[in-house]
């Protein structure tokens, strides 16, 4: 039998007996096409970058149904007589780009570009979804939102991808879109139906082949058609003892990632059975099979109006798991998964308040028994060969009686795609006078093993009129039944959201009726649709700098044909390496073996210390701090050091392989590791830090501490790490060459570096390393020095064995072997005037470096740095750079700089609750003047005409509306009791330095340009700038048609065998220096070519004919040559401000930021498109930070946040709901290059103002339950927010016992009435 079925119209056929069924459509599409779009990124379901559309047909309707899939959890054999369309199926360079990515590109939508064509494909099915509805055939602006609704970007901020999505809409106005391409022209060109005409998302030699299918049964991969079938194949595996699995989409094993490892000895697809994917509805209610998926579900629910509990069940599963991940996933499949494995699941708690019943079928009895859902999950886990068959959820008619039905769930992002902390769903009848005549209450997610009902509530509120003393009662009892497992996460949090929900659901029957029964109060609103504006400056002085161009290659990226290192086609013999790691932080490694004691399948070798060649040295980082271990060699250092790489056949059985390594340890007669700083102090465990790298006092702190009226003393904060969450996670490809060389194509930010690394590790010269990048898929400093250790392992693999070594480090290993940024310690005293004027700022700072130096000699300079945008008085500050026995660092982006500038709103803040004023007051009266500027940051503030941000603080202030906001920010909390805003304004001065930089430009036969660059292309637009610069340079020439230059020129990729003294891409000024080397290297061909152009007798001359002559007379049109800022201060200030305004639900935590105006200094901009990418993405990386990303490990430091589960970056739908930006052109800076000015990393920074925000919402609410208490004095308003602000830290402070608190209040203020 044969497995057939179509990859953008082209035909596979694969011989069933051949294929695995465990293997995934994305296996298959890497590894065995040349289509290379979609990308893994982290395996699991969980991010979007691997999404295809998955197209089926009807033979007897005669159909096509199209929608979105993960290809990493879809299983090959499953998609038999289907069709895959990927990005490249769109459209691509050869055949011509789909809209869609034209749009991608044009809104400069796309910057690393490893996400786009997931992007892409996730729009297009939106689009043909609108075309297909029964209700609408327009695509509209909330579809478009809802688009990409779970897939993960990390470079852009998501705005400008929203943009390109609403672009398509038929009510959008053109007027609401974001900076693009397009805004010139007064309308976009309209959405051309034939590209869509143009997509054959089902090929018509597909269609005659499915009536054709029989299934034998004899395969490991069974379909059976009809449930007889089904059993007689179950029964025959019973008798044979073979396991089996039952398949509906597999979507389980994103979260149950052991089930991928397990192997099984049939697979049985359900979805081919008629029962089992057929939607009923009776007179009595809805009968669902179990292999329905639930967007099927959503959709029929939706057109149930018999009673409006079912659109409300509709809504509620919109919100779980991503559309890519419903379509496929069934309704079965998640209960058995609750059932079964005690998953987390929304679907049972809905279900359960809506009195469902199950039907299950025993195949090998043939008997099926109905069960309610509450006893099913209360049961024994369904056996092997019991299967869910059926859901039925009744109708609820009751003329006598209201029904009123909710759901609720707190979860870290609003729309889907995280699990819940806890859910809730509840169902009443009441009568015209309030009774409740019967209640479900159902409740699941909060550490229980399922989804229960609190039948003691609900026997307690049956019979009852709701009043609030039995709303309390009723509470109160809730609270001893809700209560969480132990070792549950934030099990206080969780518990404290039953009595909110319980709340919210009756309290509005506490109130009179209205006219037309009983109405919800205070229901949760859905987010305000996403709006922006841009204010961009253009510069036309030096054209082709300043124009906003769209990216390089961003078409070429959003098809997917963009190459990244893993999808360059794996050379003959590769193999496949994935990493051993400690899971002790200090032992001895006594051996390494597999369980079972054998190699599992495809294993080649296992790589340690001991392959390191003679000659060569153990090491797989060497930078100029210092060096690091390649392999731990007697002992383990700390969790998630690299032991060995096991080498396989294939990078899945590599990745098993490791899996099931056992590693033996020995602790005995170790010294305890150092795991705190606290510890390392104690122990005198600290770096050195370099005299010239640590930071400089500023002024005499005894001296402004006496002159201070007030003080506050030994303060202390902590901030944790955050994970760099780029799409393309650590990958390295080694082949071996002649005369004992290599050649290493690695995704890092400092191929230099990784040349020294590989050459010392192998024990071989220079020249016989060659290390290869063409684009990373984000870095955001994640791939500067932990790249290295990834790269030097392949090589001394590929050293060993002599055949090709390349490795894809899975998302999991990534987060526990790469790191993060530095956690630390602050412990400040500060001094200050009664008008809140700062006169002294003391700090001590223990920064946690992990068990090797790395970079992070770096991070003192870079806090202060950030620290002293404000005028402080005197500073003074004891850096102390503890060595433990955790995981090295990183430098992520802005590291150090964005703590430091966290660490100055906290003591501001601190302030302003000790003297009752407002914070915004106390860092005005505490911005700097020039002057003062001067004393802080000596040569580094510049001239006085390059201080703007005094004058920004008030600009924005003004464009913002920010004092009339403050104003109705008062308002609304004074008329608002369950939610609270608060407004925070916020500058930054970030220092960044300039470094050497080499650049390279060679004029070819033609006339085209090939541009070389020391500079990495990670998604910042260095490529763009650079092209627009050496046509800027080149254009001096004056030849005709220089304009069009730009487009004669090409950046490839960088060989640290052509471009030496590459250095690294970082700090934010690597575009910069790339643009001054290249203008460098342009200055000489010009200088070359300006005697051709004088002897041509003066007339106008095309570029074209200028270059043949030049190679006619042997002109050498390659330049080279290394920028280096000697000449200039090689430090300079960029400033930036924000205002954000938040929205805190009170009974969840959760923060809503409403607004966010963001005003940036980047002086004469070199691309304000790539800019204004830059600013919005840094700002929402930040925002990950102060709001979002828990880095949470154990006590040894394991990460445990470890996957898109457990570890939330942010979406589309925690981003700010309206997002201005304006870009301030500040004008000539003479000695930067073309007056232009950093934005990489800076406006990262700027996302403090949404912490700072909230910090005012939950002093509001601390305000009122204080009140609500009876507590009269001031000191629960001094308090600090922890970081991030997560719902559960929110909630916390806002206090966990709100809604008991209030029910109390209310209760004593009624009772003197």
């Amino acid at each position: 039998m044969s497995l057939v079925f179509a990859i953008n119209g082209q035909r596979f056929e694969l011989d069933l007996s051949s294929v695995d069924p465990s293997t995934t459509l994305l296996d298959f599409l890497r590894y065995q096409t040349p289509f290379k779009s979609v990308k893994l990124s982290c395996g699991e379901g969980g991010c979007g970058a691997c999404v295809v559309l998955l197209s089926k047909y009807d033979p007897v309707l005669q159909t096509v149904e199209d929608f979105t899939v993960s290809s990493c959890l879809t299983l090959l054999c499953s998609i038999n007589h289907h069709s895959i369309t990927t990005s490249e199926g769109l459209g691509n360079s050869r055949d011509g780009f789909h809209t869609i990515h034209d749009r991608f590109s044009g809104f400069h939508a796309s910057q690393c570009g490893f996400c786009t064509p997931g992007m892409s494909v996730s729009l297009f099915s939106a689009l043909l979804d609108s075309k297909s509805s029964s209700s609408s055939s327009e695509f509209t602006v909330l579809e478009a939102e809802k688009a990409v609704s779970g897939n993960l970007c990390r470079c852009t901020g998501y705005r400008p991808i929203v943009d390109a999505c609403k672009s398509f809409a038929a009510d959008v106005d053109i007027e609401d879109l974001g900076f693009n391409s397009f805004c010139k022209k007064t309308s976009l060109p309209r959405f051309d139906s034939s590209d869509q005409k143009r997509v054959c998302s089902f090929p018509e030699f597909l269609k005659d082949e499915i009536n054709n299918s029989i299934d034998s049964g004899t395969h490991r991969w069974c379909s059976p058609g009809s449930v007889e079938e089904l059993r007689r194949l179950l029964g025959a595996c019973n008798s044979n003892g073979l396991s089996v699995k039952l398949v509906a989409g597999n979507t389980s094993t994103g979260y149950y990632k052991d089930e991928r490892e397990r192997s099984y000895g049939k697979y049985v697809d359900l979805t081919r059975i008629a029962e089992l994917r057929e939607i009923r509805e009776s007179r009595n209610g809805v009968e669902i099979g179990a292999a329905v998926t639930i967007s099927k579900v959503i959709a029929a629910l939706k057109d149930i109006r018999v009673e409006n509990m079912f659109g409300k069940l509709a809504a509620h599963m919109e919100k779980i798991a991503a559309r890519f991940i419903r379509n496929f996933g069934s309704i079965g499949g998640n209960l058995v998964m609750a059932q079964r494995k005690q998953f987390p699941s929304d679907m049972a708690t809905i279900l359960l308040a809506a009195g469902a019943s199950v039907n299950i079928m025993n195949l090998l009895s043939r008997g099926l028994e109905k069960v309610t859902l509450e006893d099913f999950l209360q049961g024994p886990p369904l056996g092997d060969y019991d299967l869910l068959f059926t859901i039925e959820i009744p109708f609820w008619h009751n003329q006598s009686s209201e029904l009123l039905f909710e759901t609720y769930r707190a979860a870290p992002r609003p729309n889907g795609s995280a699990l819940a902390y806890l859910n809730a769903a509840f169902l009443a009848q009441v009568k015209e006078d309030r009774t409740v005549v019967n209640c479900r209450l159902a409740f699941g997610a909060y550490g229980t093993k399922h989804a229960v009902r609190c039948k003691e509530v609900e026997e307690f509120l049956s019979g009852k009129v709701i009043t609030d003393n039995v709303l309390f009662e009723a509470i109160t009892l809730l609270g001893k039944f809700v209560v969480p497992q132990e070792g549950t996460s934030n099990l206080a949090y969780r518990s404290s959201l039953a009595p909110g929900f319980l709340y919210k659901f009756f309290h509005s029957l506490t109130a009179k009726p209205s006219s037309n029964g009983y109405h919800h109060l205070d229901q949760p609103k859905p987010l305000p649709m996403l709006s922006s504006s841009q204010h961009v400056p253009i510069n036309d002085e030096y054209f082709p700098v300043g124009e906003p161009v769209a990216k390089s290659g961003a078409s070429l990226q959003a098809s997917g044909e963009a190459v990244y290192v893993d999808d360059i086609p794996a050379p003959a013999n590769c193999l496949y390496g994935a990493f051993i790691y400690s899971t002790k932080p200090y032992a001895k490694v006594k051996c390494i073996r597999f369980k079972e004691n054998s190699a599992p399948d495809g294993v080649v070798a296992v790589i340690s210390c001991k392959d390191v060649p003679k000659g060569g040295q153990n090491i797989g980082l060497k930078f100029s701090f210092g060096t690091e271990p390649l392999f731990a060699e007697d002992f383990t250092h700390h969790v998630g050091q690299c032991i060995a790489l096991v080498v396989a056949d294939t990078q899945r059985h590599a990745d098993t392989a490791a899996n099931l390594a056992v590693v033996e340890y020995e602790t005995e007669d170790l010294e305890p590791p150092i795991l705190s700083v606290e510890d390392a102090v104690n122990k005198s465990s600290l770096f050195e830090i370099y005299p010239f790298l640590y930071p400089q006092q500023v002024g005499d702190t005894k001296k402004g501490m006496s002159e201070a009226d007030h003080r506050i003393l030994s303060s202390e904060i902590r901030l944790g790490s955050q994970y760099f969450f780029y799409m393309e996670t650590q990958t390295a490809l080694a082949v071996p060459d002649e005369d004992n060389s290599i050649v290493v194509y690695s995704s890092c930010q400092t191929p230099q570096y990784v040349h020294s690394s590989v050459a010392a590790c192998l024990g071989i010269p220079e020249n016989k390393v060659r290390i290869i990048t063409r684009r990373v898929g984000g870095g955001f400093g994640g791939k500067a020095v932990k790249a290295m250790p990834v790269a030097t392992a392949c090589a001394v693999a590929a050293n060993k064995l002599q055949r090709p070594v390349r490795t894809y480090v899975n998302r999991k290993t990534d987060m526990i072997m790469t790191g993060g940024r530095h956690p630390m310690k602050i412990t400040y005293s500060v001094g200050f005037k009664s008008t809140g004027k700062i006169t002294a700022l003391e700090l001590e700072i223990l920064i946690d470096a992990g068990v090797t130096l790395g970079l992070s000699m770096l991070m003192p300079s870079n806090i202060v740095g950030a620290l002293k945008k404000y005028d402080w008085g005197a500073l003074s500050f004891d850096f102390k750079l503890c060595k433990t026995n955790l995981l090295s660092k990183a430098i992520m982006r802005a590291p150090g700089d964005v703590q430091g500038t966290y660490i100055a709103e906290a003591v501001i803040e601190n302030v302003a609750s000790s003297l009752s004023l407002e914070a915004d007051d106390i860092r005005k009266i505490n911005l700097h003047t020039y002057e003062s500027l001067a004393l802080f940051y000596k040569a580094g503030a510049g001239e006085p005409h390059e201080y703007t941000l005094s004058s920004m603080w008030d600009k924005l202030g003004v464009s913002s509306g920010f004092k009339e906001r403050v104003s109705n920010v008062r308002e609304f909390n004074e008329s608002n009791i369950w939610r609270k805003r608060g407004i925070s304004r916020v500058p930054i001065i970030y220092p960044v330095s300039m470094f050497s930089t080499p650049g390279r430009v060679s004029v070819l036969s033609d006339g085209t340009i090939v541009v070389e660059v020391g500079g990495i292309e990670l998604g910042q637009g260095l490529w763009t700038k650079v092209k627009q610069m050496a046509g800027y340079a080149l254009g001096l020439l004056g030849c005709d048609g220089t304009e069009e230059l730009v487009e004669k020129i090409r950046v490839v990729q960088s060989d640290t065998l052509s471009m030496v003294q590459g250095n690294f891409t970082g700090g934010s000024t690597t575009s910069e220096g790339s643009c001054a080397a290249v203008r460098l290297c342009c200055e000489t061909l010009v200088k070359r070519l300006k005697p051709l152009m004088e002897k041509s007798g003066g007339g106008p001359i095309s570029w074209n004919k200028l270059i043949s002559q030049a190679y006619a007379q042997s002109v050498n049109l390659s330049a080279s040559d290394l920028y280096t800022p000697e000449e200039t201060p090689t430090q300079y200030l960029n400033y930036g401000v924000a205002v954000s305004e938040v929205e805190v639900d009170l009974v969840t935590g959760q923060t809503t930021v409403l607004q966010t105006d963001i005003l940036y200094d980047s002086g004469k901009s070199l691309n304000p498109a790539v800019d204004l990418g830059q600013i919005e993405g840094a700002f929402v990386q930040g925002l990950g930070f102060f709001m979002l990303e828990e880095y949470i490990t154990d006590s040894e430091g394991l990460v445990l946040t470890d996957s898109t589960w457990t570890y939330k970056i942010p979406t589309v739908d925690t981003i700010p709901r309206q997002f201005n930006v304006e870009i301030l052109n500040s004008g000539r800076h003479e000695k930067r290059v073309l007056s232009s000015k950093a934005s990489g990393e800076p406006p990262l920074l700027l996302a403090a103002s949404v912490h700072c925000a909230t910090r005012e919402a939950v002093k509001e609410a601390r305000k009122q339950l204080r009140m609500w208490k009876g507590v009269n004095d001031d000191s629960g308003l001094m308090f600090q927010l922890p970081v991030p602000a997560t719902m559960p830290v929110v909630k916390e402070l806002c206090g966990l016992d709100i809604v008991e608190s209030y029910l109390e209040w209310k209760s004593r203020v009624n009772s003197r009435l």
